[in-house]
């Protein structure tokens, strides 16, 4: 597959990403049944693993190392942070307000992960942080 269908199918299934953790956060703040059936719970793994596997193969055209390369390397941090606040979101069995609060906070690391990408600076956003 060329880049330029890999980068079509990596925005698109970013936007897919948001928008399925934007509205079942919502859903689940609201006590929403339909978020713990099976298709809400599967739907977003396959959404992601094509998500990360176009990743993956446009890196690896490009030949990227994201030990040399600090935008994708914050990238890849923020990702871990956006998985570890989106659990939290979507975990019934805390309070509402850290629920809430984990929602809203994966949503603007999200946003900063894809600003990170449009620039390749990984220090976007981030002002009073000592630069490397």
């Amino acid at each position: 597959m060329e880049y330029a269908t890999l980068k079509l199918v990596h925005q698109g299934t970013v936007l897919l990403s948001f928008a399925g953790f934007f509205v079942r956060g919502l859903a689940a703040l609201a006590g929403a049944g339909w978020v713990r059936s099976r298709a809400a719970r599967t739907l977003p793994h396959v959404v992601d693993t094509v998500l990360l596997a176009s990743a993956l193969a446009m890196a690896w055209l490009l030949r990227l190392n994201p030990a040399g390369t600090p935008w994708l390397a914050a990238k890849i941090a923020g990702l871990l942070i956006y998985i570890g606040l989106g659990m939290m979101a979507l975990r019934p069995g805390l309070p509402r307000t850290w629920r809430a609060a984990a929602w809203l906070l994966a949503l603007l690391v999200f946003v900063w992960i894809v600003a990170v990408a449009l620039t390749k600076n990984p220090w976007i956003g981030l002002r009073g942080l000592p630069a490397p």
